[in-house]
């Protein structure tokens, strides 16, 4: 078939690489200039199946108005709030009664780990090389850090997933450089995690696709979606739209503008995530590979012969206005565990980007009741440790093949309005 694949965040270029190993003619279609310009740009890297988790969980509605007026806080809104953010965030409060949780963890985390064994199986086939560690920590700050883990921690053993509990020493044995002056209660250590750079990632993936035949046609901004004998995509500045056999959308939050009009309403939102990223000063001063600060939650990975901190959620704001304070939150966090790890004088590059979130947590994936149109997109933080599973999935549904994922929990009706 000929299908378009709307957006080339890590999202659309495992869809369209997928679509190409099944032999289909290819076309993505992305509005900036280049591959993952946007949420896959600069974030934490992290691959942690066991550690995807929807946003929406019990006690949260009451940790983001206890943080509103925290200083360094890990969730932060933006206000004035707009409507469908309002009703985004009511949605959000029903999906995180603990019956609603426990079931949307499971999905989740079911994809995570279908996603990470077909990372390992795509990066092993072609050969890819880039930027990646082994392992990956969980702080513990406090007592109380340590009792809010343990859920997670039964899960992990449920699923039989490899992990440590350390005490602080065990755990600077592992990460040697932890700052000595910061005391910590003890650490969750998950040997086969890994952090890794999601854009270099994407970017060897996109080379590999278009040696398949797959076109990447940028600057193109897709203006609406015309469902015909297929699908034919309206193209910013072109007066015939393309035609295709079948689209998939996979533009991030612009897909809840795509959608509107045909009457699927997808709420999605923008929860904003920061990091800044600086080369290392000295190796020995720096992390291994990745931790999680749990406390902030924010986490500081590895990637090369950098250093990059990323973290905070901020619903709501604009996404061309960085909040001083939550820039400030990672600064602090590296200083208290990697002091004088980065070089932070000159050249820091500091991010901020939209991550794509459905109010319960788990992505759409799979037919839009469109015909010829299909969906993958919602995946929030995770989008990184859920695109390869997903582009897998997708595309066996589109060829007519039942997945090897169970994909219960992933479809459109859920959030149908």
């Amino acid at each position: 078939m000929k299908i378009a694949v709307i957006g080339a965040g890590i999202i659309g270029i495992t869809t369209a690489y997928e679509l190409a190993c099944d032999g289909h003619e290819v076309t993505v279609l992305e509005r900036r200039g280049a591959a993952a310009e946007e949420a896959s740009f600069a974030n934490a890297g992290i691959v942690a199946p066991g550690y995807v988790t929807p946003w929406a969980a019990p006690g949260m509605p009451a940790k983001l108005i206890q943080h509103l007026f925290s200083r360094y806080a890990p969730i932060k809104v933006g206000l004035p709030l707009s409507g469908r953010e309002l009703a985004w965030l009511w949605q959000w409060s029903r999906a995180c009664k603990l019956d609603t949780f426990l079931v949307n963890r499971a999905h989740l985390q079911r994809l995570a780990f279908y996603s990470s064994e077909r990372l390992h199986h795509i990066t092993a086939n072609l050969k890819l090389e880039y930027e990646r560690s082994d392992g990956f920590m969980m702080l513990l700050r406090t007592e109380k850090d340590s009792k809010g883990v343990q859920p997670g921690l039964q899960v992990l053993r449920d699923a039989g997933v490899a992990f440590k509990e350390l005490d602080p020493v065990a755990a600077r044995n592992i990460e040697s450089a932890l700052n000595p002056d910061t005391a910590f209660f003890g650490a969750v250590y998950l040997p086969d995690d890994e952090a890794a750079n999601c854009r270099q990632f994407a970017l060897l993936l996109k080379t590999e696709a278009q040696r398949m035949g797959v076109k990447f046609s940028f600057n193109t901004t897709v203006t609406h979606v015309l469902p015909s004998a297929g699908v034919a995509l309206g193209i910013a500045g072109e007066n015939a739209p393309r035609q295709f056999d079948a689209a998939v959308m996979c533009a991030g939050l612009d897909s809840a503008r795509l959608l509107d009009p045909l009457g699927l309403h997808m709420p999605l939102a923008a929860v904003y995530g920061y990091s800044i990223s600086a080369t290392i000063r000295e190796p020995l001063n720096g992390p291994r590979s990745a931790v999680m600060d749990e406390h902030y939650l924010v986490a500081i990975s590895r990637l090369g012969n950098r250093v990059r901190v990323a973290g905070c959620a901020e619903l709501g704001g604009s996404p061309d206005k960085k909040r001083a304070s939550s820039l400030q939150t990672l600064y602090k966090v590296l200083h208290d565990w990697f002091p004088g790890a980065a070089n932070l004088s000159n050249g820091v590059q500091e991010w901020k980007g939209a991550r794509p979130m459905l109010p319960d947590g788990p992505p759409i994936i799979g037919v839009s009741g469109i015909a010829g149109l299909w969906l993958n997109l919602g995946h929030g933080a995770s989008g990184w440790a859920l695109s390869c599973g997903s582009a897998r999935a997708l595309a066996d549904q589109i060829a007519g093949r039942t997945p090897d994922l169970d994909m219960s929990g992933f479809g459109v009706g859920r959030l149908r309005t």
